[in-house]
């Protein structure tokens, strides 16, 4: 575990397998930390620098006031990324992490070579609803919305194992004023016409049973990508790295092979 110190926040990162490997950088969804893709890790290929991190407010990650702007994730990402020398990355963004991604590959391209938009999309939502979200967090606390983000985050089977206590404790410890930050940094998102605008290698994946970022919603903004691909995890909700590690570990073994990443 490292902390970079960026001046007016502190990032969180981890660097597993080959410090001298192509790099793959791993974005996660609101809620969640680093920790998101430890089911995927085991079942990548070797010689990967595998890249991951605690965006602001997450995680251990320091969480300086909100509301945040989608500039500044995005500045966080690209000044870590920066600090870290990497160039050319293959850049895996779930969820917020995939706006992270398009805003990134938008801004610089030197970074980010090719990029898997997993359960997201250039608009999320609507204002109101995030600024909904936002206050209810605000007056009462993450747990007060835990029960039905846990139906929005997995499908039926995963929840009805023990393993969803895992992941609502990881949800419910964030920092209410990180998660409400975020929250802000979405409403005021729309990158359907700097999205549309990118052309480097684009992988979408979805999840069947994802009741936050829809497949239709996934595939509608990975076509605005010329060349893209479009893939759907069936049984999967919105964190089909947890429910389906196996299967999205293969889609990204193959998309790093098609783009020569390994």
């Amino acid at each position: 575990m490292k902390i970079a110190d960026l001046g007016d926040v502190r990032l969180h990162y981890q660097i597993d397998g080959d410090p001298s490997g192509a790099p793959i950088v791993f974005a996660n969804s609101l809620g969640t930390d680093l920790r998101l893709w430890d089911p995927i890790l085991p079942h990548l290929p070797s010689g990967l620098k595998i890249i991951r991190f605690d965006k602001r407010g997450h995680g251990l990650s320091s969480c300086p006031p909100g509301p945040y702007s989608m500039g500044a994730l995005v500045r966080d990402t690209e000044r870590l990324l920066d600090l870290l020398e990497v160039k050319d990355a293959m850049f895996v963004g779930l969820s917020i992490g995939g706006m992270i991604a398009q805003g990134l590959a938008v801004k610089r391209l030197d970074l980010v070579r090719a990029m898997v938009l997993s359960n997201t999309a250039a608009k999320m939502g609507t204002k109101e609803m995030w600024e909904d979200r936002l206050n209810t967090v605000q007056a009462n606390g993450i747990e007060a919305l835990a029960d039905p983000i846990m139906e929005r985050w997995f499908g039926k089977d995963f929840r009805a194992t023990a393993e969803l206590e895992l992941w609502r404790n990881m949800l419910v410890r964030q920092p209410a004023e990180g998660y409400a930050g975020c929250c802000a940094a979405i409403a005021g998102t729309d990158f359907y016409t700097p999205t549309s605008g990118l052309r480097l290698p684009t992988l979408g994946i979805a999840g069947s049973e994802d009741g936050a970022s829809p497949p239709d919603l996934v595939r509608e903004t990975v076509d605005l990508i010329h060349g893209s691909k479009f893939e759907l995890i069936r049984r999967a909700g919105h964190l089909p790295c947890v429910e389906k590690p196996e299967e999205y570990a293969a889609l990204l073994t193959t998309f790093l092979k098609e783009t020569g990443h390994v």
